[in-house]
């Protein structure tokens, strides 16, 4: 029995990588961090969306 996802993943369909950042344009995480999301726990994808969070505003000033 497979367990159901409790965390969304955070991708928002704008799939870009910024070449200076390595960062993707719609969800601020590493391609290392996207490739790895399915095979993570529920804390470490909380963990990745706060990081993101922070890039985002680190970089955009939201």
């Amino acid at each position: 029995m497979m367990s159901e996802q409790t965390v969304a993943s955070p991708c928002i369909g704008v799939c870009s990588m910024d070449d200076l950042s390595g960062l993707c344009l719609g969800c601020y995480r590493t391609i290392e961090e996207i490739q790895a999301w399915w095979d993570m726990d529920d804390a470490s994808k909380q963990s990745i969306i706060a990081q993101a969070d922070g890039r985002a505003s680190t970089l955009f000033g939201d």
